[in-house]
């Protein structure tokens, strides 16, 4: 196996390990303040349930971003090592942002949960400032995306 082969798998594996922690805290702030909400206003789960899942889809772009970049066939015997770095900045790049704007936007929406459960009508501003996070987030996936092209 090549030193670009390398690169370019540890890309994707940093991109889909770090993506998918920052979701997996961030979707467990919003389930522990869901719990903690329940207790008070449990006839806003809905409002709970769709706040507490939005920091999953920081995990969503590094699978979709691992996916794009391993289906596109150039990593084989034949790449070269600026693609296999390339790959590997990628990865790292859609990591490290997923998994800081996860952990984030986790925080954003378990304060609104519990701003919900304490009776409060901030549903539709929570997932305004929510956005925030997830938007460089997406601006990772699309330079991600972007790199892959140029390969």
């Amino acid at each position: 196996m090549t030193t670009a082969i390398i690169f370019a798998y540890v890309g994707l594996a940093v991109m889909l390990f770090l993506s998918g922690i920052g979701s997996a805290i961030g979707v467990s702030k919003g389930g522990n303040a869901t719990v903690g909400a329940l207790k008070k206003n449990p006839e806003a789960f809905g409002s709970y349930l769709l706040l507490s899942a939005l920091p999953g889809t920081q995990g969503l772009y590094g699978f979709a971003g691992f996916f794009t970049i391993n289906n596109l066939g150039i990593i084989t015997e034949e790449m070269t090592i600026l693609q296999g770095v390339a790959i590997f900045a990628a990865g790292l790049v859609l990591g490290v942002v997923g998994l800081f704007s996860a952990i984030y936007q986790g925080g954003v929406t378990a304060n609104g949960i519990a701003g919900i459960g304490s009776g409060h009508d901030i549903f539709g501003k929570t997932m305004v400032l929510a956005v925030f996070p997830e938007l460089y987030a997406i601006i990772a996936f699309a330079a991600t995306f972007l790199i892959s092209m140029g390969l």
